[in-house]
């Protein structure tokens, strides 16, 4: 009689050349799902880094409408010491006075000018903007500018937002400006 035991201790150690081709095959599929995906991931860099144009137009845009919101907190202008940045980081600056409208805080918009007198590369951040901006708000006897004029810095590119508004009751036009001193490819 065959002693069940012995006969299982011979087969551990044993694989059959089908166990190779299945492990090979899942191998590969791994490799080209590897390869395929970091293709795809390498191509997606690519466009984001060509689509650098549509990132400033929506800047630009996504800039002119926030600035026309009330901001957060709704009083922030009382809320940050001007000369210091540091106080800057709990609020979001909109101009606005009311939530739907397009009335121009005067408070708001003093405020702002004096943040960017004092820092302008900390407002960009607050902001939430990568490019240079330049902010003109004019119409009737108010004419006021905010950031770096693109004319005085050789801008090679710019992107322009334009939006109607009041200031104290005046019609106004609020033209921003991103701006930046390389070319970016036109789509």
């Amino acid at each position: 009689m065959m002693n069940i035991n012995s006969k299982n201790k011979n087969f551990k150690a044993q694989f059959w050349s089908f166990d190779v081709i299945f492990a090979m095959v899942i191998f590969i599929l791994a490799l080209t799902i590897l390869g395929f995906t970091w293709y795809n991931v390498n191509n997606q860099l690519a466009l984001g880094y060509s689509g650098s144009t549509a990132i400033a137009q929506l800047q630009a845009h996504s800039l002119a409408q926030n600035l026309l919101s009330m901001g957060s907190p709704a009083n922030w202008q009382s809320m940050v010491n001007t000369t210091n940045a540091l106080t800057w980081s709990n609020i979001s600056v909109g101009l606005g006075m009311s939530a739907s409208g397009t009335n121009i805080s005067t408070k708001k918009l003093y405020t702002f000018m004096s943040m960017a007198n004092q820092n302008y590369q900390a407002t960009k951040f607050e902001l939430g903007i990568s490019y240079e901006y330049y902010i003109s708000i004019y119409g009737g006897m108010i004419n006021i500018n905010i950031g770096r004029n693109p004319a005085n810095y050789h801008s090679l590119t710019n992107y322009v937002e334009r939006r109607s508004a009041f200031v104290a009751g005046v019609p106004v036009i609020m033209q921003v400006v991103l701006w930046t001193n390389t070319t970016l490819a036109i789509s």
